[in-house]
Protein backbone atom coordinates (compact mmCIF):
# COMPACT_ATOMS: atom_id res chain seq x y z
CA UNK A 1 0.00 0.00 0.00
CA UNK A 2 1.20 3.46 -0.79
CA UNK A 3 -0.17 6.58 -0.44
CA UNK A 4 -0.98 9.26 -2.88
CA UNK A 5 -1.54 13.26 -2.16
CA UNK A 6 -5.30 13.45 -3.00
CA UNK A 7 -4.33 16.89 -4.97
CA UNK A 8 -2.36 14.71 -7.40
CA UNK A 9 -4.81 12.19 -8.13
CA UNK A 10 -8.71 13.73 -7.26
CA UNK A 11 -10.07 16.15 -9.40
CA UNK A 12 -10.97 19.30 -6.52
CA UNK A 13 -14.83 18.71 -6.67
CA UNK A 14 -14.26 15.07 -4.57
CA UNK A 15 -11.43 16.36 -2.80
CA UNK A 16 -14.24 19.25 -1.37
CA UNK A 17 -16.40 16.27 -0.44
CA UNK A 18 -13.92 14.39 1.15
CA UNK A 19 -13.31 17.30 2.81
CA UNK A 20 -16.48 17.53 4.63
CA UNK A 21 -16.21 14.05 6.23
CA UNK A 22 -12.64 14.11 7.37
CA UNK A 23 -10.52 17.36 6.58
CA UNK A 24 -7.08 17.17 7.17
CA UNK A 25 -7.06 13.22 8.03
CA UNK A 26 -5.75 10.54 6.27
CA UNK A 27 -8.22 8.13 4.54
CA UNK A 28 -7.19 4.04 3.35
CA UNK A 29 -9.27 3.79 0.49
CA UNK A 30 -9.55 -0.42 0.18
CA UNK A 31 -9.26 -1.87 -3.31
CA UNK A 32 -12.12 -2.74 -5.59
CA UNK A 33 -13.02 -6.77 -5.14
CA UNK A 34 -12.24 -7.83 -8.48
CA UNK A 35 -8.37 -5.80 -8.10
CA UNK A 36 -8.08 -7.79 -4.59
CA UNK A 37 -5.08 -10.67 -4.68
CA UNK A 38 -4.56 -13.27 -2.60
CA UNK A 39 -2.15 -13.73 0.19
CA UNK A 40 1.61 -13.93 -1.83
CA UNK A 41 0.39 -13.60 -5.13
CA UNK A 42 2.63 -10.55 -5.53
CA UNK A 43 5.88 -11.53 -3.78
CA UNK A 44 5.75 -15.38 -5.49
CA UNK A 45 5.87 -16.33 -1.51
CA UNK A 46 2.87 -18.39 -2.18
CA UNK A 47 4.72 -20.16 -5.09
CA UNK A 48 7.73 -20.51 -3.64
CA UNK A 49 6.15 -22.52 0.09
CA UNK A 50 4.17 -24.35 -2.02
CA UNK A 51 7.12 -25.72 -4.24
CA UNK A 52 8.52 -26.19 -0.66
CA UNK A 53 6.03 -27.85 0.52
CA UNK A 54 6.16 -30.60 -2.24
CA UNK A 55 9.86 -31.27 -1.78
CA UNK A 56 9.44 -31.91 1.99
CA UNK A 57 6.74 -34.11 1.71
CA UNK A 58 8.68 -36.12 -1.38
CA UNK A 59 11.28 -36.36 1.26
CA UNK A 60 9.14 -37.47 3.28
CA UNK A 61 8.29 -40.40 1.26
CA UNK A 62 11.20 -41.62 0.51
CA UNK A 63 11.78 -41.99 4.42
CA UNK A 64 13.30 -38.92 5.62
CA UNK A 65 12.02 -38.21 8.99
CA UNK A 66 9.33 -35.71 10.33
CA UNK A 67 12.42 -35.03 13.34
CA UNK A 68 14.87 -34.02 10.14
CA UNK A 69 12.59 -32.39 7.80
CA UNK A 70 12.08 -30.04 10.58
CA UNK A 71 15.95 -29.13 11.09
CA UNK A 72 16.26 -29.38 7.39
CA UNK A 73 13.46 -26.34 6.86
CA UNK A 74 13.76 -24.74 10.07
CA UNK A 75 10.39 -25.68 11.25
CA UNK A 76 8.75 -27.19 14.39
CA UNK A 77 7.82 -30.86 13.91
CA UNK A 78 4.00 -29.80 14.09
CA UNK A 79 4.37 -27.65 10.93
CA UNK A 80 6.10 -30.54 9.04
CA UNK A 81 3.19 -32.95 10.07
CA UNK A 82 0.83 -30.61 9.34
CA UNK A 83 2.62 -29.64 5.99
CA UNK A 84 2.71 -33.67 4.98
CA UNK A 85 -1.13 -33.69 5.99
CA UNK A 86 -2.12 -31.18 3.41
CA UNK A 87 0.38 -32.40 0.84
CA UNK A 88 -1.06 -35.45 1.19
CA UNK A 89 -4.63 -34.45 1.13
CA UNK A 90 -3.94 -32.75 -1.83
CA UNK A 91 -4.98 -29.30 -0.47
Amino acid sequence: MKYENAQNVLPNEIIEIIQNYVDGSYLYIPRREDNKKSWGENSGTKKVLGTRNKEMYQKYQQGISIKELAATYFLTEPSVRRIIRSEKCGT
